[in-house]
């Protein structure tokens, strides 16, 4: 439900941090009884009546487009952080975030390699290998060895043979991560990536073929999973999906050996 009230003290706020030559209007005579900008500056700057945005700071029930507060948003010079939050009062959909994988790969590799014993990676929206660490790459597999542009999970998953035969439930596993792949795929359709990763995948797996069309659409449920490895025998690891707060289109996961046991192996194979 939206807060009127909220929606219209967050307005009001971000109106008094500003003056008029900060938005490019010349200082209009006589002293101003208020700081900051005027509703009707606000509302010519935005291209909405001075009624209408009157309404809305006093929380009257009006309903506001998409439109309309992202030009709220410009005139009163709103950063991304206001800008998401002003959407979320107004009760639309947040902006998508983009988070430059390379200049925070640095930050996120100190994060995985901090997770160690246990295997994590970090992908991004396209499920393409952002980072990973040691762990990951003697239990798993190695993303490196990989051609940039099939460093990627869905790529591993289908079409890695070793991969492949490491996992004890290896189509429950594929059908899983499909799942949240559709859904990804869903909410961007015409992301050229996306594209070109789900025509490599149906030329070059029978399985992925089979099932796309199937729309196996699937929340995140984590759970155990099963790796025979050719050198610590069969492990038990815990599945953990965490998206950092301050990159939220990038996924963490995790896998933690499910006992002692499996830990003490794990670190075995980092010696």
């Amino acid at each position: 439900m939206v807060d009127r009230s909220e929606l219209g003290a967050f307005l009001r706020a971000q109106r008094a941090r500003l003056q008029p030559s900060d938005v490019g209007l010349l200082p209009a005579g006589g002293r101003r009884r208020t700081p900051g900008l005027r509703r009707e500056e606000v509302a010519e700057l935005s291209g909405v009546s001075s009624t209408w945005y009157t309404w809305l700071e006093q929380g009257r029930p009006i309903v506001a487009s998409v439109q309309v507060i992202d030009a709220l948003a410009r005139a009163l010079r709103l950063d991304p952080d206001r800008h998401r939050h002003l959407r979320t009062l107004a009760g639309l959909p947040v902006p998508q975030v983009e988070t430059a994988a390379a200049d925070v790969a640095p930050r996120l590799q100190r994060l995985v390699d901090n997770a160690s014993p246990s295997p994590a990676a970090v992908y991004d929206r396209h499920f393409d290998f952002v980072v990973w660490n040691k762990p990951y790459v003697r239990v798993r597999h190695d993303p490196a060895t990989l051609p940039d542009d099939r460093r990627n999970l869905m790529w591993t998953m289908f079409t890695d043979a070793e991969y492949r035969a490491r996992m004890v439930r290896w189509t429950s596993a594929a059908q899983a991560v499909l799942g949240q792949f559709r859904t990804s795929v869903g909410q961007r359709p015409d992301d050229p990536r996306f594209t070109e990763l789900v025509a490599a995948l149906i030329d070059a797996s029978p399985e992925f073929r089979t099932w796309w069309p199937n729309y196996l659409v699937r929340d995140v449920n984590p759970e155990a999973v099963e790796v025979d490895h050719p050198a610590a025998g069969r492990l038990s690891l815990e599945l953990y999906q965490l998206r950092p707060v301050e990159f939220p289109d990038l996924l963490l996961v995790l896998q933690a050996p499910a006992t002692p046991d499996d830990r003490r192996r794990v670190q075995g194979l980092l010696r």
